[in-house]
């Protein structure tokens, strides 16, 4: 019998697969006692897409809502992911600024940070773990799993045993983002982890976009695995993770214990299915299997943007099409693990492919630079006759002798506004267009709660009534009669009872 722990994802890859990282700030508030006390081994909760994504859509300032779930959620480690060259573009970020961004955000409360990089530049990565480390913070090496002929069972082992020389890697986090792992490549592959990480820990992160991730969870029980990625039920399964609660079930009828406590489980998804229905966003069920997913490898956050990009053009119905040509493209690109940025550049430059009738004839320039080899060295050769079109076109030219801008932090801070800058005003700046970050100051602080519409206290209801600026007076309307109230500069009064007025 073993101890399994859980890492929560709910609230970051959970919401991301769901939602499309459209979280707030406020809508933690209510559960958080509860998601503090569940006994997680850590939680995921925040990472550069979703600080751009709050300033963009909720025009709220993520560096205030970290400070608030911290504030919420003292007793729990918190978890972020870091590119080991990037936070935000899908380009390539100063290392000045990935450390300024690490750094600053140990100093809010982070814990550990995921380090992956989907073309394994090892030598990067390890300059980011170390400087995590030095920082006070906890680094864990990721395996970011793909399919191709070059990722076999022993060249994701090397990888990991490389790390575990390192001296400044805690453990390893390992990550099917597309789920297409299988059943017999999971019996293969999860002990030759295991076994090239010795003594060091290793969590599994597996999507459930195929609905094996829950049985490779169990292969990988079998196997020794010990750490276990999962979600609330409510916020799991489609291209999101395995459920928490069904996950436990198995860890039990396997003859495992765990220090999860499951009587807060029910509430925390109810509380996230609530806002779902609430919002209009997706609830998470399971997928039924499709053989295609092995194919064009893309994860299912990354399915919906084509869907988006599609109806830009009036082309919804093509994406089979789409997803047909990522096959072709990432052959053509070398076999990149399809995860952020590449599943991002291969989706993008596959819908580019389709809508304009010319394969490779519009490029962007994150295209440009990987064909260019500036993201580092491709698993697999590159096809030739791709990368000389591209090169050698117009827009090719532009970057002949392009080399990584490797600014000083003070010359970045002058860039983006003068000495006088706060760390985490420049990185906002870095991650966020400025228009948006205006909007995010002219909306004012983020909201510390999240009103629900299907069901309202007394008590909900007049706190929200004050948070009204146009109505003049309010009549609330019960089954002994009506109460109304007046507005004051103070707020609310109560002047006794009435028919007349804005009814709520």
């Amino acid at each position: 019998m073993a101890n399994i722990e859980i890492v929560d994802q709910t609230f970051r890859d959970g919401q991301q697969s769901l939602w499309g990282m459209r979280i707030r700030t406020g809508m933690l508030a209510a559960v958080a006692p509860l998601v503090n006390r569940a006994g997680y081994r850590a939680l995921d909760i925040t990472g550069s897409s979703m600080f751009e994504c709050t300033v963009r859509y909720a025009k709220e300032d993520p560096w205030e809502g970290l400070d608030l779930w911290r504030q919420w959620m003292p007793d729990v480690p918190f978890r972020c992911g870091v590119g080991s060259n990037r936070i935000g573009t899908f380009g390539m970020t100063p290392e000045c600024l990935l450390d300024l961004w690490v750094r600053t955000l140990i100093r809010h409360g982070l814990d550990s940070f995921w380090v992956y990089d989907c073309l394994y530049n090892l030598d990067q990565m390890q300059r980011l773990c170390r400087v995590i480390d030095e920082a006070g913070g906890q680094a864990l090496g990721a395996i970011m799993y793909g399919i191709s002929p070059v990722h076999t069972d022993e060249w994701f082992a090397a990888r990991v045993r490389e790390m575990a020389g390192w001296g400044c890697v805690s453990g390893f986090y390992i990550e099917d983002a597309p789920g297409i792992l299988t059943p017999e490549r999971a019996r293969t592959l999860v002990p030759a982890l295991l076994e090239a990480a010795g003594a060091l820990p290793v969590e599994f992160h597996f999507h459930n976009t195929t609905g094996m991730g829950a049985y490779n969870y169990v292969i990988a029980l079998e196997a020794g695995a010990r750490i276990l990625h999962t979600c609330a039920r409510s916020m799991a399964n489609g291209p999101s993770l395995p459920s928490t609660e069904q996950t436990l079930e198995n860890v039990r009828w396997l003859g495992h214990e765990h220090g999860i406590d499951e009587s807060v489980l029910p509430a925390i998804s109810e509380h996230c299915a609530r806002i779902a229905r609430q919002e209009g966003w997706e609830i998470g069920v399971p997928n039924e299997y499709s053989a295609f997913a092995y194919r064009h490898h893309l994860p299912g956050g990354m399915t919906g943007t084509l869907k988006k990009q599609l109806a830009q053009y009036g082309m919804e119905d093509r994406l089979g099409e789409v997803l047909e040509e990522t096959v072709r493209v990432r052959a053509e690109m070398g076999h990149p693990i399809s995860a952020t940025p590449f599943s991002q550049i291969i989706g993008i430059q596959s819908v580019l492919n389709v809508v304009t009738g010319e394969r490779w004839g519009t490029v962007p320039d994150e295209s440009v630079l990987y064909l260019g080899g500036h993201y580092g060295r491709p698993p697999a050769p590159l096809d030739e006759n791709v990368r000389d079109k591209v090169l050698n076109s117009e827009h090719g030219k532009r970057f002949a002798g392009w080399q990584r801008p490797q600014p000083t932090l003070d010359e970045v801070r002058q860039q983006y506004g003068g000495k006088h800058l706060s760390d985490e005003e420049l990185l906002l700046r870095y991650l966020a267009p400025a228009e948006d970050l205006a909007a995010t100051r002219a909306a004012g602080p983020a909201r510390r709660g999240y009103d629900f519409h299907d069901r309202m206290s007394m008590n909900d209801l007049l706190n929200h009534l004050l948070t009204l600026k146009r109505p003049r007076q309010v009549v609330v309307s019960g089954p002994t009669g009506d109460l109304v109230l007046k507005r004051s500069e103070t707020g609310f009064t109560a002047v006794g009872a009435g028919t007349a007025g804005e009814h709520a």
